[in-house]
């Protein structure tokens, strides 16, 4: 069950953008953290696939998700701005696309028989998760979909997303703030 907070225009093909964006800011600089405490990121990662469904973080674990999402945050930001990234944030990623297991275990189970499987202790469900989400902003930032990256134009909203078209908001509601701004400020006092 994904969030009730609408995915930024391309957060659906990218989980690392879904990522960026878990941190939402909201005007009077309301913050609302979808990783905030284990339980919370959690559920994200249970939610996107990227986690069983019985898996359970420690705050420890949801540190490192919450630590991935600046890195990968530095990475976009500079993108936008047509910046060098910071090497903290290219070490980061490089760690975490590298330190994932990719041998599947042989086992055995009466229902399934013989079958590959990779094991899920608390730590594995982490580096695989973070690898996931490294490898995807790593595609995402040297794809076909690199030009289209911007940050929206409402602020005080910090999201990024894909541009289609014209597009530099990533929601309606952010399109609509921005717009009443802009008529705001043209209006005679």
């Amino acid at each position: 069950m994904r969030s009730v907070i609408d995915a930024a225009p391309g957060a659906d093909r990218h989980p690392g953008l879904d990522l960026a964006n878990s941190r939402l800011v909201a005007p009077g600089n309301q913050v609302t953290d979808l990783l905030d405490g284990p339980e919370a990121a959690t559920r994200w990662l249970i939610d996107r696939g990227l986690a069983p469904a019985d898996a359970v973080l420690q705050e420890i674990c949801a540190g490192r998700l919450r630590a991935m999402r600046s890195q990968i945050r530095a990475l976009l930001t500079a993108r936008v701005a047509g910046a060098a990234p910071p090497a903290e944030a290219l070490a980061a990623v490089n760690a975490a696309m590298t330190r994932v297991p990719t041998a599947a275990e042989l086992r055995w189970d009466p229902v399934r028989g013989l079958h590959r499987a990779t094991p899920h202790p608390t730590d594995q469900v982490v580096d695989r998760a973070l690898g996931t989400l490294a490898a995807d902003i790593a595609d995402l930032l040297t794809g076909a979909d690199a030009d289209r990256l911007t940050a929206c134009d409402s602020p005080p909203c910090r999201r990024f997303l894909l541009r289609s078209g014209r597009r530099q908001f990533c929601s309606i509601r952010c399109g609509d703030r921005a717009r009443a701004a802009r008529a705001y400020a043209r209006r005679p006092r």
